[in-house]
């Protein structure tokens, strides 16, 4: 088999697709496109290539190949699902001991990391005073109690909006979530319905002293759970997540930070401070509430990465390197 028959397989290939599956044009057009792909990677092992003789390990050196030139993951599983149609076709045609792409598989995705502030931004965010706010009004006060714990604690948003003011039950009512300010503690249900207690720092129980005389005077509600909520809404009923969200992201463009402040960004930027602190992952886990060590682990890369900046930044043989 030369060079004109692997085309005439092809061809012969995208007709029954028209033809038999009755495949549209520009679907066609796609897998001629990826077909050629594999006509071009065969053609560069050597002139009388023939697809028959192309093996799994090919396959495997061809999705190397194009990754190299850096073709996305979902590129590249298209061509591989393209070429996997075609060999199975051509088993039809002539005798082929295995279909060399199966059991190839595209590289993975790479995740993206999470997005973390800086220390200082951190700070800068839930210590601040919005400028835009009356420093005093009952609002301002439980937003930044809230943010306080948020970054303090490393809550999830929704554990946050979940915090009773103690343990409560009463009525059917039970406690998801509460704080003990005399043991600078939050106790929260996290996914699978697993609890976990985590350490609140200083500031953070300050900002909740602050806040909690006004709520006292703000909480009307006579339900159970809006009654025991930590943060109330301007209405006296438990904070929504979707509220602490906006609140947070106004917040943060009130002091100039940006518009895709939220509050998972405090929590992985709680997750980062905490690993360059202590370097102790399995304590991190913990805080975080993760049921798998796999899941903290990407702190360790978003660590790495700020580390690598520094490195470019201050490091004499880096700016060098970095200006060839």
């Amino acid at each position: 088999m030369n060079g004109a028959t692997n085309q005439s397989y092809l061809s012969s290939y995208l007709d029954s697709l028209a033809g038999q599956r009755q495949l549209s044009a520009h679907t066609i057009s796609n897998y001629a496109r990826d077909l050629q792909e594999l006509t071009s990677l065969t053609q560069a092992l050597g002139e009388t290539w023939e697809f028959a003789a192309i093996s799994h390990f090919h396959i495997r050196k061809f999705a190397a190949q194009l990754h190299s030139r850096g073709l996305s993951p979902s590129s590249i599983a298209r061509k591989l699902s393209a070429w996997r149609g075609f060999f199975e076709w051509l088993a039809e045609q002539i005798p082929l001991s295995s279909n060399p792409v199966e059991g190839v598989k595209a590289p993975k995705r790479a995740k993206p990391l999470p997005k973390a502030m800086a220390a200082d931004d951190a700070i800068h965010l839930v210590a601040s005073v919005n400028p835009l706010a009356d420093a005093g009004s009952s609002m301002a006060l439980c937003n930044q109690a809230m943010f306080e714990l948020l970054y303090s604690s490393g809550l999830r948003v929704s554990e946050l909006a979940g915090l009773d003011l103690r343990y409560t039950r009463q009525d059917g009512y039970e406690s998801a979530g509460w704080i003990d300010l005399d043991a600078a503690e939050v106790t929260v249900t996290g996914k699978g319905g697993k609890k976990r207690s985590v350490p609140v720092g200083d500031p953070a129980i300050k900002a909740i002293a602050a806040w909690l005389p006004l709520r006292q005077t703000l909480c009307k509600s006579d339900q159970a759970d809006h009654a025991a909520a930590l943060f109330l809404s301007e209405r006296g009923s438990r904070v929504s997540p979707r509220v602490i969200q906006l609140r947070l992201k106004h917040h943060a463009q009130a002091l100039g930070i940006g518009s895709n402040v939220h509050p998972h960004m405090l929590r992985h930027s709680f997750a980062s401070h905490m690993l360059q602190g202590s370097g102790d992952l399995r304590a991190v886990q913990e805080l975080l509430g993760h049921a798998s060590i796999a899941a903290t682990q990407v702190y360790t890369s978003l660590d790495f990465q700020r580390l690598a900046q520094v490195y470019d930044a201050a490091h004499p043989r880096a700016k060098k390197i970095s200006d060839k």
